[in-house]
């Protein structure tokens, strides 16, 4: 299937995102050091916090990103909108509502994986954009869907009680979001899938 836009222009939206929205992106990388260290460092409200930022990731990348800026070049980016505001209200539906999301670091296969998505999402990623010459600001930042949906595997990971059905849309953006590393040439993407078929295995076959 070709894409109704070029690579050229993809890598364009990037650049128009990061400048219109600088500093933000600051923001969003310290946000996601803190939400690992209320992973780590649990409190009475570290589960509340923690959904929130999720809430708040997939809200901005939905209305921000792709209602403002991905549309432009792309009118699916209206159907990835609705499904990452989708998620933010699944995220708020079954934390605030339910209150069903709770969140610990065991020392377990599902721990693990989790730090390596943290350090693939926040280090890894940006340097193997960095790599394959994708230089800021025409490169997807911390914020953006691709490494911030790796960056909510890791976290979905150290669910005490995972509900698969929040798992589905991250899964079903990590093979639409493959698609750019195929025929885009943004290659920091195979992680991205890599991470969805991870995570995905891990929660068929939790309890």
């Amino acid at each position: 299937m070709n894409l109704p836009f070029t690579a050229e222009q993809f890598l364009d939206v990037f650049k128009s995102y990061n400048i219109s929205v600088w500093p933000a992106q600051i923001f969003l990388v310290l946000l996601a050091i803190f939400t690992i260290f209320l992973v780590l460092y649990k409190t009475n409200f570290s589960d509340s916090i923690i959904t929130a930022s999720l809430i708040f990731y997939w809200l901005w990348i939905g209305v921000v990103y792709h209602f403002m800026f991905f549309t432009k070049i792309n009118n699916a980016a209206y159907v990835f909108s609705v499904l990452f505001v989708g998620q933010a209200l699944l995220f708020f539906y079954y934390g605030f509502i339910k209150r069903t999301l709770h969140f610990n670091y065991h020392n377990n296969i599902n721990r693990l994986t989790a730090i390596i998505l943290f350090l693939y999402a926040l280090i890894f990623y940006p340097l193997l954009g960095y790599h394959f010459t994708h230089y800021y600001p025409s490169t997807p930042t911390f914020g953006l869907p691709c490494p911030t949906t790796i960056f909510t595997f890791g976290i979905l990971l150290l669910l005490e009680k995972p509900k698969k059905i929040i798992f589905l849309i991250p899964f079903l953006w990590s093979l639409i979001g493959f698609t750019a590393a195929i025929k885009l040439g943004i290659y920091e993407d195979f992680g991205l899938l890599a991470a969805g078929i991870i995570t995905f295995g891990i929660m068929l076959y939790s309890k």
